[in-house]
């Protein structure tokens, strides 16, 4: 098809856009849209991909149909970049956050911040607005398998004060380029490799810093994606945060299950509904053959999820693929249909445990 004839509209998939008129890729980047290569593109529209990076859609629809034409992309106004996200000044100590999900396991290795990030992504896919708290403190991943490198903007507060009459930081979440708001220890230094030596009351204090002191947008779903364990961490979300419930994370093996057992016995004791069970690496399929193996032995997602009395989400096969994208924090390039099992199969969950609507004070 000539690049003329491509209709360039605000529901106009950005997926099919950049197939067919490649320079569009560049006039995205230049609004900070990296939706081109994420695997979000091939289910949003421009109007979506801008409403979701909070940019008003008319200059990126100028720019585009400039470019069809010229086939470069045009100069673009600094003020037409700028998302139109809430300044910190605006800031009133209230976020509108629909639903709060902890991920967790108790048990480390399992793979939680991968089952975060697919579910992340799986509800991004379904056009909700997304936000991951990355609560494991001392050892945060999130910022890493998402490929982020730039610290958080951390401002005053204008209008809070410490108990000795300082203003409170205000921290800015940082855009993943499928517009999923992140907020990570790692995002307030330059080195990702810097160790937080923090005790335990403290790492309590820091979480709740990261909830009641980002400003976050009016999200569909915030998760939170824990350390291993059933201490500070977990209990400072469970007892603090308006759950609406928790995501287990588990594998097969003996040992991790026994260990994802006391986590589930943990968030009963606290009376808070576990919304389902995933497991992670729970069998690989031979590409040559197509031969399915249990590498780590039977699967044990029933046995816990009948212990939790929540339904299995998912069983996630061993996959190098997602592991390499991973590593190379490009996991949102992963398109893959467990995203949308596994999305779909919370929000299921999360029906069947409705809480009452309510905004969620951070004061």
């Amino acid at each position: 098809m000539p690049t003329a004839q491509i209709e360039i509209a605000p529901q106009t998939n950005i997926k099919e856009l950049v197939k067919l008129l490649p320079v569009a890729t560049d006039v995205l980047k230049q609004f900070g849209l990296g939706c081109p290569g994420c695997g979000v593109s091939g289910y949003e529209t421009i109007e979506q991909g801008a409403r979701s990076h909070g940019l008003r859609v008319e200059p990126i629809l100028t720019a585009l149909l400039v470019a069809q034409q010229s086939g470069k992309v045009p100069a673009i106004a600094e003020a037409d970049r700028m998302p139109q996200r809430r300044a910190p000044g605006a800031f009133t100590g209230r976020a509108n956050i629909a639903h709060i999900v902890p991920v967790m396991s108790g048990k480390g290795g399992v793979g939680k911040s991968l089952v975060t990030a697919l579910i992340a992504l799986g509800l991004r896919r379904k056009h909700l607005q997304v936000g991951i708290l990355d609560a494991d403190i001392t050892g945060p991943s999130i910022p890493k398998i998402f490929g982020l490198r730039t610290p958080m903007r951390i401002e005053p507060d204008p209008h809070r004060t410490n108990a000795q009459g300082q203003p409170q930081p205000l921290m800015t979440p940082v855009l993943s380029r499928s517009a999923i708001e992140i907020v990570s220890a790692n995002l307030l230094t330059e080195q990702e490799d810097t160790a937080m030596v923090w005790r335990g009351p403290i790492l309590s204090g820091v979480i709740r810093q990261f909830y009641e002191q980002a400003t976050w947008s009016a999200l569909d779903f915030l998760l939170v994606d824990l350390p291993p364990g059933t201490s500070d961490a977990p209990l400072t979300i469970l007892q603090s945060l308006d759950v609406d419930g928790a995501v287990l994370v588990t594998m097969p093996q003996a040992l991790a299950t026994m260990i994802v057992r006391k986590c589930a016995n943990l968030i009963h004791q606290l009376k808070r509904p576990i919304l389902g069970v995933v497991e992670n690496m729970s069998y690989f399929i031979a590409p040559d053959t197509g031969t399915r193996y249990e590498i780590f032995g039977p699967s044990y997602a029933e046995e816990v999820a009948t212990l939790a009395q929540a339904p299995v989400l998912a069983r996630i096969p061993i996959d190098p693929r997602k592991a390499a994208l991973a590593d190379e924090g490009a996991v949102e390039e992963i398109d893959d249909p467990v995203c949308d099992t596994l999305a779909s199969a919370l929000l299921e969950a999360v029906s069947a445990h409705p809480k009452p609507p309510e905004t969620i004070s951070l004061i």
